[in-house]
């Protein structure tokens, strides 16, 4: 990445498309790290446990505090990228993440830990708001690729966060990987600032009209309440498996340490590789068959999740299923949900994230209930009752579809 490569640009508006490769990467690269400080804690749930004293599901509490901070933040912060200029807000949303990263770093107590990742979490939708800022600068015939290459490095910075802060964990202690972020995520700061284009799209409306009209978009948009029950179903059950993975791969039938769990996460990152596939299917038009695709190879992974409860072979095979299916539903929402009304794409991708991760909270919370009750077995009841539910809601939007067809 040079500075030939990345040149500063002037105010741009959706007509103008200006989007070169290595803008593309630095904002892939953006949300990634965005990102990753909302998983960080979940493969050192035991060892953070340990070291602040907190019980299982005291631990469980700070993966659902990111969840819930991010939800907030994606109902109260990213709707502003369709107010204000986009450039600033991503550019101060990435250094107050910079700024949280170091409050979980001297957290000396777990309530201290569960306010600096909620605040982390809170900010850390500046990646929700460089994924519409991505598409709105793409070209129309290329945005499905770009929202799918920006939304790999998003998913990405989550799976491989996993595998950092485990390794990270491993030659100094859980702290490490929130300092290291901090600096990161403070230079992406810097580079948004500089080769971003400013981006100012006003709407006309107030703060809190702006937030009425996101809210609004459910009752206008009937496709939106769909996608949002279909997003934050499939989130809720991803949220259930990797949530309970920590516990089942550091309990008696595997007995892993920090850094194997957290080397575990490298199996999603295959998954991840076919999200700009994704993208380019919707790209011609076929986004309805990989939406029905995807969410049945969700229901179809959790019995080999299930079976994995001690046989690697079997956890494997299912978390890479669900994986690509995953992030493959995830891109076909998206791309569902900007055609709706392209002048509001925060505000969609605002109300489609939120159900999104609302979900992701409410599976995290379900999954300490269920692993205390019926251990990995239950985990996987649920997790595949999640899945399986978000596929008939998928059928059920195409019959109603169907019937409005002339």
């Amino acid at each position: 990445m040079t500075t030939q490569t990345l040149t500063r640009a002037p105010i741009v508006t959706a007509a103008q498309p200006r989007l070169n490769r290595g803008l593309l990467l630095l904002m892939s690269v953006a949300t990634g790290l965005s990102v990753a400080g909302n998983y960080f804690a979940q493969p050192l749930l035991d060892v953070i446990g340990r070291d602040l004293g907190l019980s299982t599901t005291m631990a469980a509490t700070i993966v659902t505090a990111a969840q819930a901070g991010y939800a907030l933040g994606l109902i109260l912060l990213v709707p502003l990228g369709d107010l204000i200029e986009r450039r600033r807000l991503a550019a101060l949303l990435f250094a107050g993440t910079s700024v949280f990263h170091l409050i979980s770093a001297f957290a000396p107590n777990g309530s201290v830990l569960l306010i600096g990742t909620a605040l982390t979490a809170l900010t850390s939708v500046a990646a929700q708001v460089v994924v519409p800022y991505a598409a709105t600068l793409a070209a129309p015939g290329e945005r499905g690729r770009v929202v799918g290459i920006v939304m790999a490095g998003l998913l990405l910075g989550g799976l491989l966060a996993r595998t950092a802060s485990g390794m990270l964990s491993a030659l100094g202690d859980w702290r490490t990987i929130y300092w290291l972020n901090a600096i990161l995520v403070a230079v992406v700061a810097v580079l948004l600032w500089r080769f971003l284009p400013r981006l100012h799209t006003p709407v006309g409306l107030s703060y809190p009209g702006l937030l009425r009209s996101t809210l609004g978009m459910f009752r206008l948009e009937p496709l939106l309440r769909w996608r949002a029950a279909i997003g934050g179903l499939s989130f809720a059950a991803f949220s259930v498996l990797w949530t309970a993975m920590t516990f089942l791969l550091a309990g008696p039938s595997y007995g892993w340490g920090e850094a194997a769990i957290g080397m575990f996460g490298l199996v999603g990152v295959v998954g991840v590789i076919i999200t700009p596939m994704a993208g380019r299917l919707a790209d011609r038009g076929w986004v309805q068959k990989v939406s029905g695709a995807s969410a049945a190879a969700l229901a179809l992974a959790w019995p080999l999740i299930g079976a994995g409860a001690s046989s690697l072979g079997f956890l494997f095979a299912g978390v890479l299923l669900f994986n690509m299916a995953q992030v493959a539903l995830m891109n076909a929402n998206q791309n569902v949900i900007y055609a709706l009304r392209p002048e509001s794409r925060n505000r969609l991708n605002s109300a489609l994230m939120t159900a999104f991760f609302l979900g992701g909270s409410a599976g995290s919370l379900l999954t300490s209930v269920a692993w205390t009750g019926a251990g990995w077995t239950g985990v996987s009841l649920l997790g595949g009752t999640l899945s399986a539910a978000s596929f008939v809601l998928w059928v059920l939007e195409r019959g109603r579809a169907k019937k409005r067809r002339p």
